[in-house]
């Protein structure tokens, strides 16, 4: 009886802890950590890095599934003239080794998945300044790296654990909560039926009244329709409405395929809080992946793409549903688009 008591108290336990992970990112000084609503996390060191940036992923739950990367320049503007970094990272002026059996090593990036490296790795570094190199650019400060590593283990609840990357404990890794169950938007006509010709004339007329009907500032050669299938009845239907220097928000409806039309407003609505505070998100150079059936914006910070908030939305027959929210905060060109960190996704 008192050990059916103790399963139920620890299945209850995991239950209570892993039904809800809110969506986080912050920084700390010279770096930034992202956990999403799977509790997945990562860090990377941020600001003048010259090329060189250290970028730590690590999963929810008991297993060790993490990831040490470190890279001078990212896999598409890496200068290849560079001298491999292996053997002349410096952690303070001293020279770093690595395990050769435990690192995955080519001239210009360097990773590994194996715990023992990454923890003794963590351990060398943990109390320094900076890593940087023998030969050429490249600075990764270290200065927030300890309390990014420490909000991941309290993201992840690890703190106490043996699992724990900063405040170790006696824990067993068991007692680390998984992962909560992945959320699915379900796709109702993956395959509806492709718009016919007077359709797609039929709609673009009624999308130039609702050009002419709206309070739009972008010039009017601008103003492009777009329509898109998206069920056997319905049809999404986006304008460009407004401009700024590198971004066009646009205003979206979904319209009903045969006349009279009826349209209902667009409205995308963050099923979390990201740290601007606002969940109502604009669509920002919008599009629509026919592939994926996915409604698509990208939010530029700057004019390169290297920072800022890209999101996918799904339609389930009655609104779109948030499937993928990236979001790159730091300006450093470093990222584009497709890597920026996740903090929302879905099945």
């Amino acid at each position: 009886m008192f050990l059916r008591k103790a399963s139920l108290l620890l299945f209850l336990f995991f239950i209570a802890n892993s039904a809800f992970a809110a969506a986080a990112q912050k920084s700390f000084s010279d770096w930034q950590v992202t956990c999403n609503n799977q509790n997945f996390c990562s860090a990377r060191n941020s600001g003048l890095h010259k090329g060189l940036v250290m970028t730590l992923t690590r999963s929810a739950g008991a297993h060790t599934d993490a990831t040490l990367r470190i890279d001078l320049g990212n896999m598409t503007t890496a200068d290849m003239t560079a001298l491999p970094i292996a053997s002349q990272l410096l952690v303070d002026g001293e020279l770093l080794v690595l395990d050769a059996e435990k690192w995955q090593i080519t001239p210009h990036h360097l990773k590994t998945g194996d715990a023992d490296a990454i923890n003794g790795f963590l351990e060398k570094v943990g109390n320094a300044d900076a890593i940087t190199l023998k030969q050429g650019k490249g600075n990764i400060s270290l200065s927030g790296l300890k309390a990014s590593l420490l909000f991941i283990d309290s993201q992840q609840q690890r703190v106490g654990s043996e699992t724990a990357w900063v405040k170790k404990g006696d824990d067993p890794p068991l007692s680390v909560p998984p992962a909560p169950a992945l959320k699915a938007v379900k796709l109702t006509n993956p395959t509806p039926t492709p718009l016919t010709q007077v359709e797609v004339s039929d709609l673009m007329d009624y999308g130039s009244w609702r050009i002419n009907s709206s309070q739009c500032s972008l010039d009017p050669a601008r103003r492009d329709v777009r329509v898109f299938a998206v069920s056997d009845d319905k049809a999404l239907l986006m304008i460009g409405c407004e401009a700024g220097a590198y971004n066009i928000v646009d205003l979206a409806w979904v319209v009903s395929r045969q006349k009279p039309f009826a349209a209902r407003q667009i409205h995308l609505k963050l099923p979390f809080t990201p740290a601007s505070g606002n969940t109502e998100l604009e669509l920002m150079n919008s599009g629509y992946d026919e592939t994926n059936k996915e409604l698509t914006t990208l939010a530029k910070g700057r004019g390169i793409g290297d920072c800022g908030v890209a999101t996918r939305w799904r339609f389930d027959g009655q609104r779109f549903r948030l499937v993928r929210y990236a979001e790159e905060p730091t300006c450093d060109g470093w990222n584009a688009s497709p890597s920026w960190p996740t903090l929302w996704v879905t099945k």
